[in-house]
């Protein structure tokens, strides 16, 4: 990996690429054409070793770099985290570390900022709840990045440890699901009644959305990610004319799996919300 890595990375421009650990990715790039249908896309699902939620940082940060690079030799230069995760624990490390040594004016960019901005223009008691993984929870991520906008939000975080599987083995619409969705939002709504804002803080929550409504309260808003971190990515691209040069305009876009790409192809349909999908299997 490191000797093949010492070749010069494609200069020309390429496709935007998409990352996330599973499938779950895909709620944000569907929001993401939806809003830059213009713009190649290439997606890449690491779905062998997902979940990524229960690793440690040192695995998330290695599994995450190995794709990043990847993606970059697909002559992606610009690479969106769409994994909350992989957010959470890797994308500043490779920001700081890997960049500059792998090439300096390729950007890496995550999906917590964005929702986090976003969260802090529409909480109104100041009391936020993150419905995440155990690994976004534990990195304090969403804390951290909500605090340094604006220091008087509280934040609470609920880990929701079974909702992935639940989603990935396509059971987030069956009665099994109620428990599991019910006992995890009661219980953050327990720690803290003044909560008005709950964040889905991973990429797989919005296919629980349905269920997830039926046990929040009216009055407190949800906020799913992917429409946000779309709006907050046309907004970089308009404010960085030189990346939107590097990214090309053929309105397709590719999938590559680290799994079987026959069962990518029946899962992404779903998350993706269509069924002519170009998908191809690869090795990290």
């Amino acid at each position: 990996m490191n000797g093949e890595m010492q070749l010069p990375l494609p200069g020309e421009p390429g496709p935007v690429g998409v990352f996330d650990s599973g499938y779950g990715g895909l709620t944000i790039l569907r929001q993401i054409r939806r809003v830059l249908p213009q713009y190649d896309y290439l997606y890449l699902g690491d779905n062998a070793r997902a979940p990524y939620g229960s690793h440690s940082f040192e695995v998330i940060y290695a599994y995450t770099l190995q794709a990043v690079e990847y993606l970059f030799r697909q002559g992606c230069h610009l690479v969106i985290l769409a994994c909350n995760t992989a957010s959470a624990k890797a994308l500043r490390s490779i920001q700081q570390k890997d960049l500059p040594r792998l090439d300096p004016q390729r950007r890496v960019l995550g999906v917590i900022r964005p929702t986090a901005e976003t969260v802090c223009r529409l909480t109104q008691t100041r009391h936020v709840g993150v419905l995440a993984t155990v690994g976004t929870i534990n990195s304090g991520s969403y804390e951290m990045e909500i605090r340094k906008i604006d220091s008087r939000i509280s934040v609470t975080g609920q880990a929701c440890p079974m909702w992935v599987p639940l989603v990935e083995n396509l059971e987030y619409d069956s009665p099994g699901a109620d428990y599991f969705v019910e006992k995890r939002v009661r219980s953050i709504l327990q720690a803290d009644p003044q909560i008005d804002t709950l964040v889905l803080g991973c990429t797989h929550y919005p296919l629980l959305l349905r269920k997830i409504r039926q046990y929040v309260p009216e009055g407190i808003r949800i906020v799913p990610q992917g429409e946000y971190v779309a709006a907050s990515l046309a907004d970089y691209l308009q404010r960085h004319p030189e990346m939107a040069r590097c990214c090309t305009q053929g309105g397709s876009c590719r999938c590559l799996t680290t799994e079987s790409a026959e069962k990518f192809h029946e899962s992404a349909a779903l998350f993706l919300g269509e069924s002519a999908l170009d998908v191809e299997k690869i090795e990290l």
